[in-house]
């Protein structure tokens, strides 16, 4: 079975990798892995203000990622596997990608216009080294050309 691993966060570009995924998931019979990232946050003082910041950002991530999960489901595919892991984005992804051998591709969405995003940047760069292959969503697609494409 394919997976798909898409990482989660509030930009469209997640969601247009997300629509991707999710459509490639239905025909070929396969799944969707969601991983929302709660980056660092900066040291804070005082202790409990700082956990209180961190609690906020995983609430906020994880409401993020059912929402999505929802949204999969809707559109009559299986659940998916949810994570939400804490830390620099770049290396959870690898770390996740090393414990998940399942994991047939990383998908990820690029911005419409000008910079296409770190991760986007950092993963093309290192494909070669990626245990999946890297699939790079345009976010200048139309749905029609997503469903096309897909």
């Amino acid at each position: 079975m394919r997976v798909y691993l898409v990482i989660m966060d509030e930009t469209d570009e997640a969601s247009l990798a997300l629509r991707f995924a999710a459509r490639r998931a239905h025909k070929t019979g396969g799944a969707v892995h969601l991983l929302a990232l709660v980056p660092p946050q900066p040291f804070v003082a005082f202790g409990g203000i700082q956990a209180t910041i961190e609690e906020e950002a995983r609430a906020r991530a994880e409401t993020l990622v059912a929402g999505a999960a929802g949204s999969l489901m809707i559109e009559g595919a299986q659940p998916p596997v949810i994570a939400v892991l804490k830390g620099e984005g770049a290396s959870v992804i690898r770390e996740y990608l090393s414990d998940h051998p399942e994991v047939s591709a990383l998908v990820l969405g690029a911005a419409a216009n000008g910079n296409p995003g770190p991760l986007v940047s950092h993963f093309t760069t290192a494909a070669g080294h990626l245990p999946c292959p890297v699939y790079v969503i345009p976010g200048s697609l139309s749905e029609d050309d997503l469903e096309r494409l897909s």
